[in-house]
C-alpha cells in the first residue's frame, strides 16, 4: 500500500488528463454495453413492426449509431494518444527524478554500485512503469465498468444463470490472486538479472581495449554467458508461472461457457428462458469475458511495472550520505586557506581507517605536495576537501569554515581538480573545455586552451574546436586529453587547485610540457599536489610524506633531503643514486 501511495502521487500533475482519460474510457465501455442490449430491444420493438416502419426506423437508427461510434472513435483516439502521453510524461518525470538522485549520491554510493545496474533502472524499469501508469487505471476502470454493467444486465435477464457465472468468476479470482504473488517475485528477479546483463556488457565494452590487448574475448564471453544464462533461467521460471496463470484462467473461461450452455439448456427445458434470450445472453457473456481477459493480460504488465517501480523506489528512498546542511551558507570570495584538523576517515569499517588523526595547514596561495606509498590515503585526503567523502572524525576547513557548513555547489565551485585519469565527454573539444565554466564565450575557451598550450594543436585540426573527441576522448593522446583537462581548470579559474598525480601516466616529453602548463595554472592559487614523480614537486613550498600510519615528514625539498629520511630514500631511488 505504501508503494501504491507513492505511485499515485505521480498522477498529481496530470489529474485533468487522467480524469478525461477515465471519462473517455467510460464512454467506450458504455457504448460496448449498449450494443447487445440494443439488439434485444429492437427484437422486441422495431423488428416486430411492418416492413415500412422497420426501413424508416433503421435509417434513424443508422444516424444514431454513426454518431455513437464517431464519439467512440474520438474517445479511443484520446485514450490511445493522451493516455500514452500521460504515461510517457510520468516516465520522463521519474527518469529526471532518478537522474537527479544519482547526481546527489556521494562517491561512496558509486564505490558500491554498478553503472550497468543503474542504467537498467533508468531505462528498462521506467519503461515498464510508464506502460503501467497509462494502462493500469484505464484497464481496471474499463474492466470494472464492463464487468459490473454486463453483470447487472445479465442479472435482469436470468438471476440463476448469472449467480452460477459469478461462482465461476469467484473461483477464477481466487486462483489469480494466489498466482499474482509468484509472478511478482519472478518479474522482480527478471529485473535484477537483466541489470546483471547490462552490468556485464558495460564492464566489457568499457574495458574493450584491455580485453583485446590480453585476448580476453573468451573470458568476457564466458562472463556474459553466465549472466545471460541466469537471465534465461529467470525468464524460464517467469514464463512457467505465466503459463500456469494464463492456462488456469483460460480453463475458468471455458467453465463460464459450459455453465451458460448447461444452465441455459436447463432453463429452456423448464420454460423459464427463451432461445432468443439465451442468444442475447451469450452476446453479453462475450462482453463479460472480454474485460476478464484484459485483466488477465494486464496482470503481466502490472507485475512488470510493480517490480520496476519497487526498484525505482529503492533508489529514490536512499538518503544521500552527503547533503547540504539546512543552514548551509554560500562560500564567497574564497582566499584559499585550507586546514585539516585531527582528521580520521574510514570507508566502511571503523576499524580499518584510511586516515587517522591527520592535521595540516596550507596558507592561501602556497604549494603543498603530498607523497607516499600507494594506499597511504593521499587521494582520499584530497577528496575530503571538496566533500566527495565526509570525514569520520575531525574537520576540514577552507578559509576557517568547516566544509560541511557550506553548500556543495559553492564549495566545489572554488576548487579545480586535475586527475591522473582524465575523463572527456563524447562531444567536441570546445564543449569539453567549456565544462569548466558553463556559458563561457569562445574567446574565453580559446584563451584557456592557449594557457594549456593546446590552441595550436586544436587550430590545426580540420574542424578546430568543433572536432569530436570520441568516447572518453579516444581520438586524442594521453597528453592531449590532459591539456584539455588543464584548459578546463584555467577556464574555471578556481582559487584552490588539486593535482592528483596529473602527469604520472605520461611519457617524459609529454610530462615536461604538461608540467609547464600545470606550473602556470598553479600561479597565485592554493595548490595541493599528489605526486608520484618527485622531480615535479621540487619547487613546492612544503612537501608532506604520508603513509597508512599518518604524516611521517614535512619540509621543502632541500630540508627533506638533508633529513635523509623516507623522502630522501624515495628521491634517490627515482633519480638513480644511492
Amino acid at each position: 500500500m505504501d508503494l501504491l501511495k507513492k505511485f499515485i502521487l505521480y498522477y498529481k500533475p496530470y489529474i485533468g488528463v487522467f480524469l478525461l482519460d477515465l471519462l473517455a474510457a467510460s464512454i467506450l465501455s458504455i457504448i460496448d454495453l449498449v450494443f447487445p442490449q440494443l439488439l434485444r430491444v429492437l427484437r422486441e420493438t422495431l423488428f416486430l413492426e411492418s416492413p415500412e416502419k422497420i426501413i424508416a426506423g433503421i435509417g434513424k437508427l443508422a444516424i444514431v449509431l454513426f454518431i455513437m461510434y464517431t464519439v467512440r472513435a474520438l474517445c479511443k483516439h484520446y485514450v490511445t494518444y493522451q493516455g500514452h502521453m500521460m504515461g510517457a510524461r510520468m516516465e520522463s518525470g521519474m527518469r529526471s527524478d532518478l537522474f537527479e538522485q544519482f547526481e546527489r549520491f556521494s562517491f561512496s554510493y558509486y564505490d558500491k554500485n554498478n553503472t550497468g545496474e543503474m542504467m537498467s533502472k533508468l531505462v528498462s524499469d521506467l519503461f515498464d512503469i510508464s506502460e503501467l501508469a497509462h494502462h493500469g487505471p484505464e484497464n481496471i476502470f474499463i474492466s470494472v465498468v464492463k464487468l459490473v454493467g454486463s453483470f447487472l444486465i445479465l442479472m435482469t435477464m436470468n438471476v440463476q444463470m448469472t449467480l452460477i457465472l459469478a461462482a465461476v468468476v469467484a473461483c477464477m479470482a481466487i486462483f489469480s490472486f494466489r498466482q499474482n504473488g509468484v509472478m511478482r517475485r519472478t518479474f522482480f528477479d527478471n529485473r535484477k538479472k537483466i541489470a546483471g546483463i547490462n552490468s556485464s556488457l558495460q564492464d566489457t565494452l568499457g574495458g574493450i581495449r584491455v580485453v583485446k590487448s590480453f585476448t580476453g574475448e573468451d573470458i568476457e564471453k564466458a562472463k556474459f554467458d553466465k549472466s545471460n544464462d541466469a537471465f534465461l533461467e529467470s525468464k524460464k521460471a517467469n514464463y512457467l508461472t505465466m503459463a500456469l496463470f494464463q492456462s488456469g484462467n483460460n480453463f475458468f473461461e471455458g467453465l463460464m461457457y459450459i455453465a451458460v450452455i448447461v444452465s441455459g439448456g436447463f432453463f429452456i427445458a423448464k420454460g423459464t428462458l427463451s432461445v432468443e434470450d439465451l442468444a442475447v445472453y451469450a452476446l453479453y457473456i462475450n462482453v463479460f469475458i472480454a474485460p476478464v481477459n484484459v485483466l488477465i493480460e494486464f496482470t503481466e504488465q502490472l507485475q512488470k511495472g510493480a517490480a520496476g517501480f519497487q526498484r525505482f523506489r529503492e533508489v529514490m528512498d536512499v538518503v544521500p550520505e552527503i547533503e547540504d546542511a539546512p543552514d548551509a551558507e554560500e562560500l564567497k570570495e574564497c582566499k584559499g586557506d585550507v586546514d585539516y584538523e585531527n582528521v580520521s576517515f574510514a570507508y566502511d569499517d571503523e576499524e580499518e581507517r584510511v586516515l587517522d588523526h591527520i592535521s595540516l595547514h596550507v596558507d592561501a596561495g602556497k604549494k603543498v605536495a603530498i607523497v607516499g606509498p600507494s594506499g597511504g590515503g593521499k587521494s582520499t585526503l584530497c577528496s575530503l576537501l571538496p566533500r566527495f567523502y565526509d570525514v569520520t572524525r575531525g574537520s576540514v576547513k577552507i578559509d576557517g569554515k568547516d566544509v560541511r557548513s557550506l553548500t556543495q555547489k559553492s564549495l566545489r565551485g572554488v576548487i579545480g581538480i586535475v586527475q591522473q585519469e582524465v575523463y572527456l565527454f563524447n562531444g567536441t573539444i570546445r564543449e569539453n573545455i567549456a565544462y569548466g565554466r558553463q556559458g563561457a564565450s569562445f574567446e574565453e575557451i580559446r584563451e584557456a586552451a592557449k594557457k594549456a598550450d593546446m590552441d595550436d594543436f586544436i587550430s590545426s585540426l580540420p574542424n578546430g574546436y568543433d572536432t569530436l573527441v570520441g568516447e572518453r576522448g579516444a581520438r586524442l593522446s594521453g597528453g592531449q586529453k590532459q591539456r584539455i583537462a588543464i584548459a578546463r581548470v584555467f577556464l574555471k579559474n578556481p582559487p584552490v587547485l588539486i593535482l592528483d598525480e596529473a602527469t604520472s601516466a605520461l611519457d617524459n616529453e609529454s610530462e615536461r610540457y604538461i608540467q609547464e602548463s600545470l606550473d602556470r595554472l598553479a600561479v597565485g592559487r592554493t595548490t595541493i599536489t599528489i605526486a608520484h614523480r618527485l622531480s615535479t614537486i621540487r619547487n613546492a613550498d612544503e612537501i608532506i610524506v604520508l603513509d597508512s600510519d599518518g604524516i611521517k615528514e614535512t619540509g621543502n625539498h632541500k630540508q627533506l633531503l638533508e633529513k635523509n629520511g623516507i623522502y630522501a630514500k624515495y628521491y634517490r631511488m627515482q633519480v638513480g643514486t644511492v
